[in-house]
């Protein structure tokens, strides 16, 4: 899988954009604030309908006009595909693949990738909701009926929430609540299920890549952690197996407090994951070459769970992680996608962090503007 041209308009700070990339290396290089990341940007939303910048996709139009688009070629197991995207102001956006319009859950499959940023390094150390944005983001891109059930507990959930907080207000009944707590222990256990089993194979993948990158001295576990199952995380997998009957107890016995607090206090919007190396918790005691490494394997074992399950490896998407990367990971990051001639997009201020004949296609960029090098 890779991308083999990209045309923008009015995105961001590009006027008018068209890129053929090679399907190996391309490096973009730049000062800050000039449109490396814009470009990568642009791929990444290709493949799950969002940004990884902002929520909102006004903010994707160059601020003087009134729309943007985004056209994508994408080859995918040996055949060409287009995708598109048209924003306009005040206007709902359109998606088209191969000119047809689509809804964007059936986005999903056609472009698969990687993203790896500097926020990225905080993934061990930040909050829980972005271990589980990763984590449902790499099954999604897998498993477009994943996204689908991910969408059908969320409107669950905003009825459940909604229902609450009138109860609260004495608008409505308790006894109301049985018919949402059933269907979401439903469609929570599909969830839970598929998120066990995704972090059972990217555990033993990621380890292989810890291990790799330490020389073999650091072992890395991923676990996961079911929010209210007391005691360590090894109990979430005896859970898991009658999960919609243990959270519709769950959802019965802490009912009180959610109507207090107007919202459901327990459910895979709330669970989490958890690393450790050598069998010590890496968020609480690893330090900080560790935690660097954690999540360098963890996005190495992102790329071979994705192409276990669609076939080929996903586009790597690397922004400006290079100089927050020692030298011995620089190399065997590069080394490794050498290797395995993954599509890798890469944006830097510095080449120096990149050896020659490791560099493949660059590409200089300044003030939304683009230059083929060589």
């Amino acid at each position: 899988m890779y991308v083999r041209s990209l045309i923008l308009k009015d995105f961001r700070n590009y006027p008018e954009l068209e890129l053929e990339f090679s399907p190996e290396i391309n490096l973009f290089l730049g000062q800050n604030a000039q449109g490396k990341t814009n470009i990568l940007e642009a791929v990444f939303y290709a493949s799950l309908g969002r940004s990884h910048r902002t929520h909102t996709d006004t903010d994707l139009i160059r601020w003087d006009q009134p729309g943007a688009d985004v056209k994508l070629t994408v080859m995918r197991l040996g055949v060409e595909n287009t995708i598109e995207f048209r924003f306009g102001r005040g206007e709902r956006r359109r998606i088209l693949v191969n000119g047809q319009g689509v809804r964007p859950k059936d986005l999903l499959g056609h472009l698969n990738t990687v993203l790896f940023s500097p926020e990225d390094l905080m993934l061990i150390k930040g909050a829980p909701v972005g271990r589980r944005r990763f984590l449902d983001g790499e099954i999604s891109q897998a498993s477009p009926a994943y996204y689908h059930e991910l969408l059908v507990f969320q409107r669950l959930l905003n009825q459940r929430n909604a229902l609450l907080k009138k109860i609260r207000e004495r608008q409505a009944r308790t006894d109301m609540l049985a018919l949402w707590d059933d269907q979401m222990a439903v469609s929570a256990e599909r969830i839970v299920k598929k998120r066990l089993e995704a972090v059972s194979r990217l555990s033993m993948l990621a380890n292989l890549m810890q291990r790799r990158l330490s020389g073999s001295l650091e072992n890395l576990a991923v676990d996961y952690d079911i929010a209210g199952v007391e005691g360590d995380t090894a109990k979430s997998s005896d859970v898991a197996k009658n999960y919609a009957a243990w959270y519709n107890k769950v959802l019965t016995q802490t009912r009180e407090r959610d109507i207090l607090r107007g919202t459901t206090g327990t459910g895979p919007h709330h669970d989490d994951l958890v690393f450790s190396v050598n069998g010590v918790n890496l968020r609480s005691f690893g330090s900080q070459g560790q935690q660097r490494t954690g999540v360098l394997s963890l996005k190495l074992a992102e790329l071979e769970f994705l192409r276990a399950e669609t076939g080929e490896y996903p586009v790597l998407l690397l922004d400006d992680v290079m100089s927050e990367l020692d030298a011995s990971r620089r190399r065997q990051l590069l080394a490794f996608i050498g290797r395995e001639r993954i599509q890798t997009i890469i944006t830097a201020a510095d080449r120096a962090y990149f050896p020659p004949r490791q560099t493949g296609t660059v590409f200089l960029v300044k003030a939304g503007t683009v230059e083929k090098q060589g």
